[in-house]
């Protein structure tokens, strides 16, 4: 039999590219556990769902990874050879405003599966020579950089949001299963992530969609927040090689090595918009007067602690593993923007009634609890 790999989150956006990645590259037989919250959807896996193609080779469990029943009934079911942690609440501005879901998921999630997966090893070791826990986390642990410098694997964490905190404490936690159990983890760290299946809160999505609508394209502060911006299908091939020949204990940093700063990376996308459906087609526009797309750009109230900038060293990566990004960042807008431009339905059906492409993290602006 071929190796099963648990999925978690497998619904959401990296996950569920993740999810075709390995379909298409591996024999492995996949199992998405996923509690399908506003941010995951199986729209996003429509394509795989019941396909002749991949349908003998997949299985969706709906299920929350903070269930200390569920997740180790999974566990037993199927005896995993890998399991992919992508579940997490991930937006920093829903983080500001309710925070007790992110301590919920992102620590008590990833307790429960690291504890599954001792227990697992406990009744089946036969699975441990393989066996490999592969944590996925964000650059946001590691704070915020000043106008040089990149991050490390060993740079200090120092998180900033509630978001950034409560995947921090994950990645302590999957540490010290390795160092106290010899729980065979890895973690990995990667930067601002974009592509197709993304939820339109993020940056990109959003001003895409807003701006095909002829919406305002709000920017924080002054647009000068700088990201390092990595293609998901890059960071999907970066796992799976950190899957396969990592080194249990160790993480590794995925990025994308395209630092651009918001106001240009806006100013990018809607060149790219330029090009694919012009101004003066888009009858959005046309009905507001509005001959360009970069006219839509809205300064507003930064968010509170944004960090100003991230840049990711993957030298350890490329190093040990051979893993580097192929997508240019010029190549990997124009797939991205080209699909949400094609696949509207999509975007409207994950959205439904809960977003409507409106700010989110105000309490903190407003003073409220």
């Amino acid at each position: 039999m071929s190796e099963t790999v648990i999925v978690t989150g497998g619904a959401g956006f990296i996950g569920s590219n993740f999810v075709r990645h390995v379909l298409m590259k591996t024999p492995w037989r996949i199992v998405v556990v996923d509690k399908l919250t506003y941010a995951g959807n199986l729209a996003s896996l429509k394509d795989v769902v019941g396909s002749e193609r991949w349908g003998p080779r997949f299985e969706f469990v709906h299920a929350d990874i903070a269930d200390r029943i569920a997740i180790p009934t999974v566990f037993r079911e199927h005896k995993p050879t890998f399991v992919e942690n992508f579940a997490a609440e991930s937006h920093v501005d829903r983080s500001i405003d309710g925070p007790r879901a992110f301590v919920e998921t992102n620590l008590g999630g990833t307790f429960e599966l690291l504890d599954a997966s001792r227990k697992l090893l406990g009744i089946a070791p036969e699975l441990r020579a393989t066996f490999r826990f592969l944590h996925v986390s964000t650059d946001e642990v590691y704070g915020t950089l000043g106008d040089t410098g990149r991050f490390s694997e060993t740079t200090p964490y120092a998180p900033n949001s509630p978001y950034a905190a409560t995947k921090a404490g994950a990645d302590h936690l999957v540490r010290a299963y390795f160092e106290t159990y010899g729980l065979p983890t890895l973690i990995t760290n990667c930067s601002n992530n974009y592509g197709p299946y993304q939820y339109p809160e993020k940056l990109i999505p959003l001003m895409v969609l807003n701006a095909l609508d002829g919406k305002p394209l709000p920017i924080y502060g002054d647009g000068q927040n700088v990201r390092d911006w990595l293609y998901v299908e890059d960071h999907c091939a970066g796992i799976l090689r950190v899957l396969e020949q990592g080194q249990p204990g160790e993480k590794y940093n995925l990025g994308g090595s395209t630092e651009r700063s918001n106001l240009t990376l806006v100013d990018a996308l809607c060149a790219t918009l330029e090009r694919l459906v012009p101004a003066k087609s888009n009858p959005a526009l046309r009905e507001r007067g509005i001959a360009d797309y970069a006219h839509l750009k809205t300064f507003v109230t930064d968010r509170p602690g944004h960090d100003r900038r991230y840049a990711i060293d993957a030298s350890k990566a490329r190093r040990e593993l051979g893993w580097e990004p192929q997508y240019t960042l010029e190549l990997g807008l124009e797939r991205t923007v080209s699909w949400y431009v094609e696949n509207r339905p999509w975007c409207e059906a994950v959205q439904g009634s809960h977003y409507d492409r409106g700010r989110l993290g105000l309490k903190a602006l407003e003073g409220s609890e």
